[in-house]
């Protein structure tokens, strides 16, 4: 009697006791650490979109590669390049193809295709052209380079130091491989690469 007696109260009771009850836990999967950067990265780019947009994650794995990153990954190669004579004469066809080009700096070479400086966009807007001007008249003797193996740091470190935003890119054998800018590196690092 006295234990059908218990068995009632404790019917009774019973939903208001369930929040006394001890449940053991529930079973989850255990958290991925990425062991690597390229493993961060790759989770990065399989995150779903309505988390992390494609342009996010872009922006993400260019900030986590930017030590890794080498200067020859993101320059205009040489082959893309527009060049100037220091002979040649900057005629409205010559200034034509300059600005059609989208360029805003010109490696000026010699006859033996030896960089002697640069032309700036600038200086050809801004001054009165003459018909029988050459492009050396309007060369800017300071140039500066990278390596094509030099890290995207190293490059940032060189336009803070020389103030510069147009490099001029040498591979191994310290031949002209291609150019840098500042906007080739802002647009990699704002995911528009």
């Amino acid at each position: 009697m006295w234990h059908q007696f218990l068995s009632k109260i404790v019917k009774a009771l019973d939903p208001k006791l369930e929040k006394y009850r001890t449940h053991p836990p529930k079973a989850t999967a255990p958290k991925y650490t990425p062991k690597s950067i390229e493993d961060f990265i790759d989770i990065l780019r399989r995150t779903p979109k309505q988390i992390l947009s494609a342009k996010d994650r872009d922006r993400i794995a260019a900030i986590m590669s930017f030590d890794a990153r080498q200067i020859g990954n993101l320059m205009i190669p040489k082959s893309k390049m527009v060049f100037v004579n220091s002979k040649e004469i900057l005629g409205p066809l010559v200034l034509d193809k300059l600005y059609k080009s989208g360029f805003t700096n010109f490696p000026v070479v010699d006859n033996k295709e030896k960089v002697l400086g640069i032309i700036h966009t600038e200086a050809l807007n801004a001054l009165e052209i003459k018909k029988t001007d050459r492009a050396e008249k309007y060369l800017d003797r300071s140039v500066n380079f990278l390596h094509i193996s030099d890290s995207l740091q190293f490059a940032v470190e060189e336009i803070e130091r020389t103030n510069s935003y147009y490099f001029l890119v040498l591979d191994e054998h310290e031949s002209l491989a291609g150019f840098f800018t500042i906007q080739i590196l802002l647009s990699y690092l704002l995911g528009n690469q």
